[in-house]
């Protein structure tokens, strides 16, 4: 997902999209490694545990 948005961004110069790559590196920077994951592997993880995909 990191990846996909800074192209998107550098494609288009889409605010939102260079936004999400920002969260995406922050998350992975702070050590974050199962949150980044499941952003790069574009899945969430519901309060309930269960995992729903992402939508962009």
């Amino acid at each position: 997902m990191r990846d996909f948005s800074w192209t998107y961004f550098a494609m288009t110069g889409d605010v939102e999209s260079f936004l999400l790559y920002k969260e995406v590196d922050q998350l992975r920077e702070a050590g974050s490694g199962d949150a980044a994951a499941a952003v790069d592997a574009g899945t969430a993880e519901l309060a309930d545990g269960s995992r729903e995909a992402m939508t962009v």
